[in-house]
């Protein structure tokens, strides 16, 4: 019940298990490190000696705000670039616009036609089958 699986002795294997050490570990272990320490050393010097609160919610905030502040930025620079973009392009754009507006309804009048000739003998067949209802509806007492 309690039988152990072999490991797989692939080389990818192998080297995944070598990588991860590098890969994925380390980086993680040194990240949590690091802002542990900066959680650490942001509450020594804020709280010791009856430091400056107010200074350092100030220094949070604009360490909040600044990276919001350039993703804004890049946005409004995305915009006006599409902006911009859709300004030249309405000057190229209603003759070919107009020209695929007019196949589309020369393909909408070809495919009308055609789904009107598919199903025109059905109907017809139902109108006459319907008036032969009707005629011995009415031959009924």
């Amino acid at each position: 019940m309690n039988a152990k699986l072999p490991q797989p002795v692939h080389e990818s294997y192998r080297n995944h298990r070598k990588q991860m050490m590098w890969q994925i570990i380390l980086p993680i272990t040194l990240t949590v490190i690091l802002c542990v320490a900066l959680i650490v050393l942001i509450n020594v010097a804020t709280f010791r000696d009856g430091g400056d609160v107010a200074r350092w919610a100030a220094v949070s905030t604009i360490w909040i705000v600044v990276p919001i502040m350039v993703g804004l930025v890049i946005v409004l620079a995305l915009l006006s670039g599409l902006v911009y973009l859709m300004y030249k392009l309405l000057d190229i754009t209603p003759t070919y616009t107009g020209l695929a507006q007019d196949y589309a309804h020369k393909a909408a009048a070809y495919i009308k036609r055609g789904a009107d000739a598919v199903v025109k003998p059905i109907i017809g067949l139902n109108g006459i089958l319907a008036s032969i209802n009707a005629f011995f509806e009415r031959m009924k007492p």
